[in-house]
């Protein structure tokens, strides 16, 4: 278990006050004293008003880094740490058996909501929960087995998907397009379910026949490389397989495989792109730009934000259930940057009617 990380943002600032009074000469003690006073009110008066709330969250397997759903929340949490003033505190997990007794930590340092990064943390967190239930917890990813003070936060990821999918149908040249995994669970599935229906859709509706590799949804088998790990070998190698079948357009779903999937586009030769996943990969990591078409964001950063907000400044925290879906701006596909001009009008105007049709609830991004 990595130790507990905590920020007390305005503590530090007065204990750096008081350092520079103790080191300072008797002779420029009060102009010292006043520069150091000076400084710190500006400080300050650029932070948001400290809150007596400590919003805490506990990750997944991988780390706070992982251009995916953990730093994904741990950007809402130092989001709420600025412009709210809430302290905070986390602690990462290195494997599986981190995650009962990093909850149990955020308990112990008196956390008032403790988020639980990820599906994996769903068995923890409803225990934690249960044996601690004046303590609130958020599980994103997960389900509440009864706690009113566990509440879960999911997303309908097919949803950005199927736009993801359709997008890659139109982009390919081949006509080929891969998706792959990094474990067959429910949270990873519904981003490869959605984009091979998408793809799909683009085959009725043009008539060309569309190739979707790696992910067959009624038959629930495909393509998964067994973990969240940053660029999984096993994964580039599963890239690198779906290229020699003919794929140019890669969906690999399960943390940061874009260095692993870079290589293996740049390995095979062929003029092949990404899509990207949690994240708005292309603005986030710049250096995979190049191979970035879209990405199919689950907005986590937004959701963790808001609960925070709710609970610290409006005083509210209740068990229900929240899903982030294209109508609420909790998930949609990212700008296409330097691949803007590649896609034409007529695709784009498609996509918008795509989308309004997912919302309204006239197509089915799961048929």
């Amino acid at each position: 278990m990595k130790a507990i990380t905590a920020k007390r943002t305005f503590a530090g600032i007065a204990a750096l006050g008081t350092a520079a009074l103790v080191l300072t000469g008797c002779a420029a003690e009060t102009v010292e004293e006043e520069t150091a006073t000076t400084e710190e009110a500006a400080v300050v008066e650029e932070a948001a008003p400290a809150l007596d709330f400590l919003a805490c969250a506990v990750s997944d397997e991988g780390s706070w880094n992982d251009n995916s759903f953990n730093e994904a929340v741990y950007d809402g949490l130092l989001q709420a740490e600025s412009e709210l003033g809430v302290q905070m505190a986390e602690a990462e997990s290195n494997s599986a058996e981190d995650f009962a007794p990093n909850l149990q930590a955020m308990v112990d340092a008196g956390c008032d909501v403790t988020f639980a990064v990820g599906f994996n943390l769903v068995a923890d967190v409803n225990l934690a929960a249960a044996a601690n239930p004046d303590v609130s917890f958020v599980t994103v990813d997960g389900w509440s087995e009864g706690n009113d003070n566990l509440k879960p936060v999911g997303y309908m990821m097919n949803q950005s998907s199927y736009l993801a999918g359709y997008l890659a149908a139109a982009y390919s040249t081949s006509k080929v397009v891969g998706t792959s995994g990094g474990l067959q669970i429910d949270a990873v599935t519904d981003f490869m379910s959605g984009f091979y229906y998408g793809a799909k859709a683009y085959e009725t509706e043009t008539g060309t026949a569309v190739t979707v590799l790696g992910w067959d949804p009624v038959a629930a088998t495909g393509d998964f490389w067994g973990g969240f790990a940053p660029n999984d070998a096993v994964g580039k190698s599963i890239a690198a397989s779906q290229l020699e079948q003919g794929a140019d357009v890669l969906f690999p779903v399960g943390g940061d495989q874009f260095g692993a999937g870079s290589e293996a586009i740049k390995e095979s030769g062929v003029d092949a792109v990404m899509i990207g996943v949690d994240k708005d990969i292309a603005l986030t990591s710049p250096e995979y730009a190049e191979f970035i078409l879209t990405s199919a964001e689950k907005r986590m950063g937004a959701a963790t934000f808001d609960i925070i907000k709710e609970y610290a400044v409006d005083g509210t925290f209740s068990g229900d259930y929240y899903m982030g879906t294209l109508a609420n701006n909790g998930t949609d596909i990212s700008p296409f940057y330097d691949f803007d001009s590649k896609v034409s009008q007529e695709i784009k105007d498609r996509l918008a009617e795509i989308k309004a049709g997912i919302i309204d609830g006239s197509i089915d991004p799961l048929a």
